[in-house]
């Protein structure tokens, strides 16, 4: 079975907004999830948001230094490993999914999402480059936008 592999255009809300909510739709479906950024500096600032970003809820996570990895519902990293037996895989930030794609282990995952913010001129074009690269591969690419009215809506 094929990976759906889906590009994030944040226009409208950052990512402190957005992840949550994929987040959470995500173990809804009975999915664990994996975050990977290029950082462990931002990955601790996330790490910190998870727990605090609703006043009704919190979303149960974990990073390497946490230690139980595989038990963790949703694990935040910046390698390619996947220790919770994750099928959701969220790139944010500029991580790098192509590299990824070429490891086998990336058939475990149902689906790949890559996060970037529209207003940063880096992770733009990160994104752009990751874009083609998987589309010369020949790789089911949906490409998803922020509409006026908060809704995502599917572009390519």
């Amino acid at each position: 079975m094929a990976i759906d592999i889906w590009f994030y255009h944040l226009q409208r809300h950052p990512i402190e907004r957005v992840l949550p909510k994929l987040l959470e739709k995500s173990l809804e479906h009975g999915w664990r999830a994996i975050v990977q950024a290029r950082s462990e500096e931002r990955l601790a600032v996330l790490d910190q948001w998870l727990w605090v970003y609703s006043d009704a809820s919190f979303l149960a996570h974990g990073r390497a230094c946490d230690g139980d990895a595989v038990m963790q519902p949703v694990y935040l990293t910046t390698e390619m490993d996947n220790p919770n037996g994750a099928r959701l895989r969220l790139f944010i930030e500029g991580a790098d999914i192509v590299s990824l794609m070429q490891d086998p282990s990336s058939s475990l995952y149902a689906r790949m999402i890559v996060l970037f913010n529209g207003h940063d001129e880096e992770e733009l074009t990160i994104a752009r480059r990751q874009w083609q690269d998987l589309k010369a591969r020949s790789l089911p690419l949906t490409y998803w936008q922020q509409n006026d009215s908060d809704r995502w809506e599917k572009k390519a």
